[in-house]
């Protein structure tokens, strides 16, 4: 490392490891780049150490204790099913080891050069990288800042170690008996289900009329059918007030519906939202433009208005979502080789890891309509699918979006298990201009719940087997 005022020099710079930074770095590398990645936390980013993966472990030990004292109607009954959570926590964290080394030996095995520290811009052209005893400066001919987002604090919840964000939920050395959760949004949802399943009481706390506001009503429907029969109050319309902290845990004040009432808890979870991470870089005296919340303005090919810099994931216009992250990658490290990538986001899947699974892709039916498409929308319940009947896991049905004329397949929507899997044939389709006779004509493996969308797609056509 070169420590005091002397520059090292790079073909690309890329500041943050997550799912945006460092497949960005590995894509680069493979095109004959010199790349240099910074990183001032853990590789792998948010995504990997603090988010996707480790709420995801967290939800699948959940269903794990959940289904161990719930299988009764199929013949299987656990007595005295009890959760060891330091155990659980010590699994959950060696998932999260396995994926964040497996990040950094990518990296190296694409001779990525890995810099740890803090970095700063000094020019158009220069970043300072300071750790805790040396600062560099890194000259670079394309830079690629990848620094995702943070949770939002609200300035009345305070974080403390009751007052919590979805890293603390994330980092609990116990299952609490009872927790107070703010935002019903997909995060909020997620590790509901999750502490729900573990044995946690949990009131939630949604500012609009209906939680998950990002997924159709009668999708959230389910999953809030499936969360009340598991000790989950929620209340929606409600505005949190404040937060006092006692010897115990915590007393929530929330207006609810033009009513206070005061919740007790031992912990409450703020899930409100992120923001994104460019408030420390210097962008600013570099002149990059950004809009009123913070995002870096960028073109189709994530340039910014500093030519040789670009920007992508949490940090720019469009959801906060890992895969839009890595699509954006890819886009940056080919346009800085010359490429003629852009974006071209037609289908972007959105999916909450609740029970049952919810995920969408392109338009709803109303989207569609608003869009100016003569759309409908078809469905097929999993209730009558052979896998989901072995499954013991009915709940849910899909959706797809079809312009009449052609039947041009523009959307769907999927609640039920492996709806996360499943929503990646539909984005396929959607990409590929495909119809729902193409769907339908193509041979599904049985018994499956990838019949489902074969079954929806004749339905669309208006010739069903399965479903009257």
């Amino acid at each position: 490392m070169v420590v005091g005022d002397f520059a090292q020099e790079v073909d690309t710079l890329v500041i943050g490891s997550g799912p945006g930074g460092y497949v960005a770095a590995i894509r680069a590398a493979q095109l004959g780049q010199k790349v240099t990645i910074v990183e001032k936390d853990s590789m792998g980013g948010a995504c990997l150490n603090v988010g996707c993966i480790p709420s995801k472990a967290l939800i699948q030990a959940g269903h794990r204790a959940h289904q161990a004292k719930s299988s009764e109607d199929m013949g299987i009954v656990a007595e005295n099913v009890t959760v060891n959570f330091d155990k659980v926590q010590e699994w959950k964290g060696s998932v999260v080891k396995k994926l964040t080394g497996g990040v950094e030996g990518l990296l190296k095995g694409n001779k990525v050069e890995i810099i740890r520290g803090e970095a700063y811009f000094s020019g158009e052209d220069s970043v300072k990288i300071m750790d805790e005893k040396n600062s560099s400066t890194y000259k670079f001919k394309n830079c690629i800042i990848a620094t995702g987002s943070r949770p939002i604090e609200i300035p009345s919840f305070k974080y403390t170690d009751r007052v919590i964000n979805s890293t603390g939920a994330l980092a609990l050395k116990e299952v609490p008996k009872k927790m107070v959760v703010i935002g019903g949004g997909y995060i909020g949802i997620e590790l509901t289900g999750a502490y729900a399943n573990l044995g946690t009481e949990i009131t939630v706390l949604e500012g609009s009329k209906q939680i998950l506001p990002g997924f159709e009503k009668q999708m959230a429907k389910l999953v809030e059918k499936k969360l009340k029969a598991n000790h989950v109050t929620f209340h929606t319309e409600a505005m949190a007030k404040g937060v006092e902290e006692t010897n115990k845990g915590v007393k929530v004040t929330a207006e609810v519906k033009g009513e206070e009432t005061v919740i007790e808890a031992d912990y409450v979870l703020v899930t409100v939202g992120r923001t994104p991470n460019t408030d420390e870089l210097g962008l600013e005296g570099i002149g990059v433009e950004m809009t009123d919340r913070g995002l870096v303005k960028i073109d189709k090919q994530c340039r910014t208005n500093v030519k040789n810099i670009y920007a992508i994931g949490d940090i720019v216009p469009g959801p906060a979502l890992a895969h839009k992250a890595s699509y954006e990658a890819k886009i940056a490290a080919e346009a800085i080789s010359g490429e003629a990538s852009e974006i071209d986001y037609l289908a972007i899947p959105a999916v909450c890891f609740s029970e049952p699974e919810l995920a969408t892709v392109g338009y709803t039916e109303a989207e569609a309509k608003e869009a100016g498409y003569d759309a409908k929308a078809s469905k097929f319940p999993f209730a009558a699918n052979g896998r989901a009947l072995s499954l013991n896991d009915t709940d849910g049905f899909m959706k797809l979006v079809t312009r009449k004329e052609d039947g041009l397949v523009i959307g769907a929507q999927i609640a039920g298990p492996n709806a996360s899997d499943m929503i990646a044939e539909v984005g396929l389709a959607i990409e590929a201009g495909m119809t729902a006779e193409d769907i339908a004509l193509t041979i599904h493996a049985h018994p499956s719940l990838g019949e489902i969308t074969m079954e929806t797609a004749e339905v669309a056509l208006g010739t069903p087997i399965h479903t009257m």
